[in-house]
């Protein structure tokens, strides 16, 4: 089994999980999904988002669903937010894009919102805080761990 900070932690606190190995090089939530053969709904992707002050925040989000940054700055009460680049994004969170996870940037000052809709699995799939490292845990577990605030902030992804 991979061994990291994310799994470790989640270890020490006894909460239930899976860890799936995939390809270290960056790959979508789509191909993701197929490659372990999972509902592309379940597989849950982070997307950091800047506003003009304070921290930034991480939205998770469905793996076939893009952000609404209309809907995260209007519940977030900013007049605006951003999407930066990956390089920047990479910067904030000090982890490659494709392994930005919120359980490995937790006491990091980040605010976590999760996707309304992730309340309708019983478990999701999310980054395990580096490329190639997918882990499964309940959601609730992931909702108490990061103190993520449950928000429609995503729209269906048009193919």
């Amino acid at each position: 089994m991979i061994t990291n900070n994310v799994t470790r932690f989640l270890t020490a606190r006894k909460i239930p999980f899976e860890v799936f190995e995939l390809p270290e090089e960056k790959i979508g939530a789509l191909e993701a999904a197929r490659l372990l053969n999972i509902p592309v709904y379940l597989m849950f992707k982070t997307i950091v988002i800047t506003r003009d002050k304070g921290k930034p925040i991480l939205a998770v989000i469905p793996g076939d669903s893009v952000v609404d940054l209309k809907a995260v700055a209007f519940f977030m009460g900013e007049k605006k937010v951003h999407l930066p680049t990956q390089r920047e994004a990479e910067k904030l969170t000090g982890l490659l894009a494709g392994g930005i996870s919120p359980l490995a940037l937790l006491d990091k000052g980040f605010t976590v919102l999760l996707d309304e809709t992730a309340r309708q699995h019983e478990y999701i799939h999310i980054s395990g805080g580096q490329r190639g490292v997918n882990i499964r845990l309940p959601v609730n577990a992931f909702i108490k761990l990061t103190n993520a605030r449950l928000a429609k902030i995503s729209n269906p992804q048009t193919m």
